[in-house]
């Protein structure tokens, strides 16, 4: 949840208010779509939704914590128990195949080894690579490796996803088919997820979409398409 949240940046002497008293509450089970014009904020808004930016002003409040008056440390524990996170690039390593990929944060958590390794496993069956397992990322295809970045967000069973343009570089069928399995284990497993995309014909799946325009959060305005300003 966001309340009032604030943020700022300074272009010489020029300040620019990227976010202006943004109000967002994401209810449990609920998948939102966040669109809105380049360099509006949205992965700003994620990043401060995820506690890995403060906001200026503000609130951030997680798992019903007010996370604004936690450590670094706490915050850090948040991260990892409650929230995964997606990008518009993969990011795996790619010295290791795509199991100990999905292995890798349940180690970071303290997950057993053997109970790590049988759920990074039954994810990407999950994901339908599981016959990919023991790939290295170099040998998976670009929606294959955006499937086990999915998979590695699941690992440590978060109750919240935020994906910024997770099918960002990606063909436009692909695209489809990657956010159709994201939005898919989502919704079996009940979780919240907060999903940017410049792609309205996707977020239009989500239960929701909002855009952040001028430093504002609010309800998506098909006009604004088709008048060519989005």
């Amino acid at each position: 949840m966001l309340t009032s949240v604030k943020r700022h940046f300074r272009q010489g002497m020029e300040v620019l208010e990227v976010l202006k008293e943004v109000e967002f509450i994401l209810q449990p089970g609920e998948i939102v779509a966040l669109v809105g014009p380049s360099g509006a904020g949205k992965s700003t808004l994620l990043q401060i939704a995820g506690l890995l930016e403060s906001p200026d002003a503000g609130a951030v409040r997680v798992a019903g914590y007010q996370t604004d008056q936690l450590p670094d440390s706490r915050r850090t524990i948040l991260r990892r128990d409650y929230l995964g996170f997606i990008y518009q690039y993969h990011h795996l390593l790619s010295e290791f195949s795509a199991l100990e990929n999905v292995v890798m944060p349940q180690m970071i958590a303290s997950v057993p080894h053997r109970q790590a390794v049988n759920r990074a496993q039954h994810l990407l069956e999950r994901m339908r690579l599981g016959e990919r397992a023991q790939y290295w990322p170099s040998q998976l295809s670009g929606g294959e490796q955006q499937r086990v970045a999915i998979a590695r967000a699941l690992a440590n069973q978060p109750r919240v996803l935020l994906a910024d343009e997770p099918t960002g570089n990606l063909d436009s069928d692909t695209s489809g088919q990657v956010f159709a399995e994201l939005l898919r284990l989502a919704r079996e497993d009940r979780l919240a997820a907060l999903i940017a995309t410049h792609n309205l014909a996707l977020a239009r799946c989500t239960d929701r979409v909002l855009e952040l325009r001028n430093g504002c959060l609010q309800p998506f305005t098909p006009a604004l398409h088709l008048r060519g300003e989005y």
